[in-house]
């Protein structure tokens, strides 16, 4: 590890400056070089260095193969049938002060041996945190979910999508961040300074799920004049009551879903380009657990330049317990998409529902199956896809994944990916 590095890291976590990190991190991620040797020396440089005098410390994390079966050959050149990729996702926790702070890192890294831009690196998490009685305090890249729904997460804005990791959108890229939390008895109440935007990921010319158009990742847009710098905020309280679980947030700053503007890239070939606007949007999730009932709510009413627009997604999952008098639990999926823009909805989802099976075999080996499908209430146009997963032994898993895009008009936002049915194999190893 280049000594210069290091001394960058030490310095860094005895200040508890890791947005400052972060921030030349992302340079750093783009020469794979310096970026494999801060892989190899990351945790070294932590246990090495002596930085606290009595702590805790784990290092554990995994390392997938996985290969993408597409059932129809590739409309557009240089796509292949089949892919094939290797990540590696290394974790370590730190704890000191009686566990009142702690050090989590958790760098990853993608070879795709078909698409280069899904050949990509990332700290999923890099934070210190510290809890001070009912306040803590969050400084570095982490991630945090808000949501409740099983098929979109229309209140989750805080971190960036990592879309070419998995078309269902549920991987996310490290947010930096500044995050201030106050634990009450009334609720918990968290603030959100969010100091650098990290960019959406999209499949390469090489890729498949894709359009006739490229993404062009490399030279996107933004309606704020400090670009990937401006400062967003977010405030979330949240609190339960009984049976319910509610949340209330805002957040302000860059949309983490861009629009797309045609335009030509370097060689003057047509390429879409990523624009990211300036948003304020207020949210509400809300969930009721009745016995084997679990009610579910997300809704938003977001402002951009095209003015206020308003959309939820709510329905219900029931779990039959012990079926068939086994151990095994089957629950039942039923949500409704609902956005006021109608066919001017980004996401695809304005007049749609969600139905799905959940199979939980409650086995030694921790045995799932979720299979649903997305239904156009209009046009019938269908997002098809099962996830299942099984472990085998202490250390390996088998996961296997399909999705499948049927009934598809040109009017469809899913129509240029018509022909990427895929079915996914992953064997994941875990230390």
């Amino acid at each position: 590890m280049p000594s210069e590095l290091r001394l960058y890291l030490l310095e860094s976590i005895r200040t508890n400056t890791l947005l400052n990190f972060f921030a030349h991190g992302q340079r750093i991620m783009k020469n794979k070089i310096l970026f494999s040797a801060l892989l190899s020396g990351l945790a070294g440089t932590v246990i090495s260095g002596s930085l606290f005098a009595d702590y805790t410390a784990e290092l554990s994390g995994n390392i997938s193969l996985d290969s993408r079966l597409f059932f129809n050959d590739a409309r557009y050149p240089d796509q292949d049938e089949h892919s094939f990729s290797i990540a590696f996702e290394p974790e370590y926790y730190a704890s000191w002060d009686d566990g009142d702070q702690r050090l989590v890192m958790q760098p990853f890294f993608r070879y795709d041996a078909n698409d280069k831009e899904r050949t990509h690196a990332d700290f999923r998490e890099f934070y210190w945190r510290g809890s001070f009685e009912d306040v803590e305090l969050t400084v570095g890249a982490a991630k945090v979910f808000w949501g409740v729904a099983e098929s979109n997460h229309l209140v989750d804005i805080i971190n960036q999508t990592d879309l070419i990791e998995n078309p269902d959108g549920e991987d996310k890229l490290g947010q930096p961040m500044v995050n201030l939390a106050f634990i009450k008895d009334w609720g918990t109440l968290e603030f959100f300074a969010l100091p650098y935007f990290r960019e959406r990921t999209f499949a390469g010319k090489d890729g498949r799920l894709r359009g006739p158009l490229v993404i062009d990742t490399d030279h996107p847009t933004f309606e704020s004049g400090a670009k990937e710098h401006h400062v967003d905020f977010a405030v979330r309280w949240s609190h339960y009551f009984g049976d319910w679980d509610i949340g209330l947030a805002h957040f302000s700053g860059t949309s983490r879903e861009p629009i797309f503007v045609p335009g030509l890239d370097s060689g003057g070939n047509p390429v879409l380009i990523p624009h990211y606007q300036q948003i304020d949007q207020t949210s509400l999730d809300l969930q009721a657990t009745k016995g084997d009932w679990l009610w579910k709510l997300e809704a938003i009413s977001s402002r951009d330049n095209n003015g206020r627009y308003t959309a939820f997604v709510g329905g219900f999952e029931y779990t039959m317990v012990g079926i068939l008098d086994s151990v095994h639990d089957l629950g039942l999926l039923l949500e409704y998409h609902f956005d006021d823009r109608d066919e001017l909805a980004t996401s695809g989802l304005q007049n749609d529902v969600f139905a799905g099976l959940r199979w939980v075999l409650n086995d030694v080996q921790s045995t799932e199956v979720l299979a649903g499908a997305i239904v156009d209430s209009d046009s019938q146009a269908t997002f098809a896809s099962i996830e299942a997963s099984r472990r085998v032994g202490d250390y390996w898993k088998i996961t296997m994944e399909a999705r499948a895009f049927t009934n598809l008009e040109p009017a469809e936002s899913l129509y240029i990916v018509r022909d990427d049915d895929y079915l996914e194999l992953q064997i994941t190893r875990y230390f």
